[in-house]
């Protein structure tokens, strides 16, 4: 049994205990993104969260406009308080770009958007992603009990185990030998903390309102790497716990063309580099690749003993090519282009929910609130 503590306090799955929801008012924020209706349509997911029974649930949406329509029709016939942010509607980019805010489109966009609703409503906010088939009722609830121990952020990590082989690609082949090779150049605390999360690159965590109000965000697949450097600022090592959720079976990607592994790794690559950069760390990236290499090497040779013992399938060569593609994200990052904390700017919540509200009303036909 796993009684294994990290740097930070780590909340494990001992009992497949529920916890209760918090005292306090808790929002959930439900990223989704996709071109059909039956992409944007997660079911199980809205029928788990009647069960839980938040007091509020904001979905940043991006999406076409006639699927945002229906996804807003849809999602009102749950016994639900829901809310519908339509982050590429029409009259959304030109108010962020009237308060100095336009910039790229991307998931780490729409979640900032959402946190910025969500902690507007609830002292707690949780955020977690649709694609997952083995969504459970019992989730939430878990991201958000270390809220109410006086933890001021809290990071689910869970295994990705499938079709009989391991997944996390990402995470175990591009950001864990990374910090791996870089806590070797570095002694930092920084980086430990970093390292002590189990699954970094996890789309589901929770924070108090407060906090959700002063952490910048990444524009796209940074987001959940920099959000645990904001995190490191924001609320502190002693103040940041991780929580297990189990099993967890997910959409796959691709590793090359848009949208794949590669492109992502470049984005989480910039993301941590940044973070780093932020507080005086400077890596040295002729070198960093050759040892990301070799840490990747090792991590390999482990995971394929881990697979074995298992009775996993396990393709060491691909994990290598894979690891070879990775290594070309090694670079300095560019331009920064994070979106800042909600308390350093002056815009409103409401006044994107209005722009939202205005443009759902005009493809839907209005309806009262």
């Amino acid at each position: 049994m796993d009684y294994l503590q990290e740097r930070i306090t780590t909340l494990h799955d001992l009992t497949d205990a529920v916890p209760a929801m918090p005292d306090g008012e808790s929002s959930v924020v439900v990223p989704i993104a996709g071109e059909s209706e039956a992409a944007v349509a997660p079911t199980h997911v809205f029928d788990a969260l009647e069960t839980v029974g938040p007091d509020a649930v904001v979905v940043p949406l991006r999406a076409p406009r006639e699927v945002a329509a229906a996804f807003d029709r849809w999602a009102a016939d749950f016994d639900l308080d829901v809310t519908t942010l339509w982050c590429n509607a029409p009259t959304v980019a030109p108010l962020l770009e009237d308060h100095g805010l336009d910039g790229a489109m991307g998931k780490g966009r729409d979640v900032w958007l959402g946190l910025g609703l969500a902690a507007s409503r609830a002292d707690y906010v949780a955020v977690h992603d649709a694609d997952a088939s083995t969504y459970s009722p019992k989730h939430v609830p878990r991201l958000l009990a270390g809220l109410e121990m006086g933890y001021g952020f809290v990071k689910g990590y869970y295994a990705r185990v499938e079709d009989g082989q391991l997944y996390g690609r990402l995470a175990r082949l591009f950001v864990a030998p990374l910090l791996r090779a870089l806590s070797r150049a570095h002694d930092d605390p920084l980086l430990s903390y970093l390292s002590a999360f189990r699954y970094p690159l996890a789309g589901e965590f929770a924070l108090t309102a407060e906090a959700a109000r002063s952490i910048r965000a990444q524009r796209a697949w940074g987001l959940e790497v920099g959000m645990l450097g904001e995190a490191y600022d924001v609320v502190g090592e002693t103040a940041t716990a991780q929580v297990d959720l189990g099993m967890h079976r997910h959409d796959h990607r691709p590793v090359g063309g848009r949208g794949g592994l590669s492109t992502m790794a470049e984005e989480v690559g910039e993301a941590l580099f940044r973070v780093l950069e932020d507080r005086g760390l400077a890596p040295d990236y002729e070198r960093l690749p050759d040892a990301y290499r070799d840490a990747a090497d090792t991590l390999i040779r482990q995971y394929g003993a881990d697979a074995g013992i298992n009775g996993l399938d396990y393709d060491a060569e691909s994990e290598r090519s894979q690891a070879q593609s990775y290594a070309e994200s090694i670079r300095a990052p560019g331009p920064d282009d994070r979106l800042p904390a909600w308390t350093a700017t002056d815009l409103s919540p409401s006044a994107v929910l209005a722009a939202s509200r205005e443009a759902l009303d005009r493809s839907s036909g209005s309806r009262p609130d």
